[in-house]
């Protein structure tokens, strides 16, 4: 009774909290810069707002899934206890129905004014990360963000195939960095919660292996992500500019990992997480600077 009653006073926001915008706008991001990457010239106005309407639709799906299905965990951790479904403002039924509704919108959308190659990519990424991801993944093993964060690195490639209609090498690189960044970006959020994975009883890496080991591998994935991060200009996608700020920020993010894996720092873990974002950010926008400049 007494949930029914919250799920009653969900306002607006609630819905909105359950496609969790932050993490879409980072998506989206990623997915306009890959639309405007995929040609020497402008992306049609109609395949850039509808294009990425659709994957922001498919991607919010999915992301509500993921509050329906955590939902027990979310309480138990201070990140995420004060989320719709955990503290029932909104019925999982409810939730069901809402990413059910915006999931097929997204598909409609992109079947209708995309293209049905960007439409079967956008839903295979949508089930990898609410069914493979979160069904199984988290709660199945330590490696859970490493394999299934996959999914969350599609974007860029669905993007460009919304322009394109067909999958590109170069799109492939884009996926390919985000994949390699990914680990390194969520295992420090975990070092940071570590007490409150364990409370919930998700074998994410630092529970299962201690936060010391889980420092060492997020060092190495730093690692590699500077390597793979340079790929664009080793096959000629990116030219010098681009090169020169990969660089430098993939500095800037093994600086982090190596005060992180020292363990000095209280703060080391959120730190690393927070720079991560504004790494993959800034990665894509020089990418992108440097693709306009040399076309021009």
């Amino acid at each position: 009774m007494t949930v029914e009653l919250k799920a009653s006073k969900a306002s607006w926001r609630d819905y909105l909290e359950l496609t969790k915008p932050n993490v879409v706008a980072l998506m989206i991001l990623t997915s306009v810069i890959g639309m405007l990457l995929s040609v020497p010239g402008a992306v049609p106005l109609d395949v850039l707002l509808l294009g990425n309407l659709g994957i922001a639709l498919c991607a919010g799906s999915a992301a509500t899934v993921n509050h329906l299905v955590d939902r027990r965990i979310d309480l138990l951790m201070a990140r995420t206890h004060n989320r719709p479904v955990a503290k029932g403002r909104v019925e999982p039924l409810q939730a069901m129905v809402f990413a059910t509704l915006v999931g097929t919108a997204g598909m409609a959308v992109l079947l209708v004014y995309i293209n049905a190659l960007t439409a079967w990519l956008t839903l295979a990424s949508l089930l990898g990360y609410a069914v493979v991801y979160t069904l199984f993944l988290k709660r199945a093993t330590p490696q859970n963000i490493v394999i299934g964060g996959l999914a969350g690195a599609a974007p860029p490639l669905l993007g460009w195939t919304a322009v394109t209609g067909e999958i590109h090498g170069h799109a492939l690189l884009l996926v390919l960095i985000i994949f390699a960044w990914t680990p390194p970006h969520f295992w420090a959020l975990a070092v940071h919660r570590r007490d409150e994975y364990a409370k919930a009883g998700v074998p994410m890496l630092p529970v299962t292996h201690g936060i010391r080991y889980t420092r060492l591998h997020i060092l190495l994935y730093t690692v590699i992500l500077l390597i793979v991060s340079v790929l664009p200009f080793v096959t000629r996608m990116s030219g010098w500019l681009y090169l020169l700020g990969a660089v430098a920020l993939g500095l800037g993010f093994l600086y982090w990992a190596v005060v992180l894996w020292r363990g000095k720092s209280k703060s080391a873990g959120m730190d690393t997480f927070k720079y991560s974002i504004i790494y993959l950010m800034a990665l894509f926008m020089v990418m992108l600077l440097d693709h306009y400049l040399i076309v021009s």
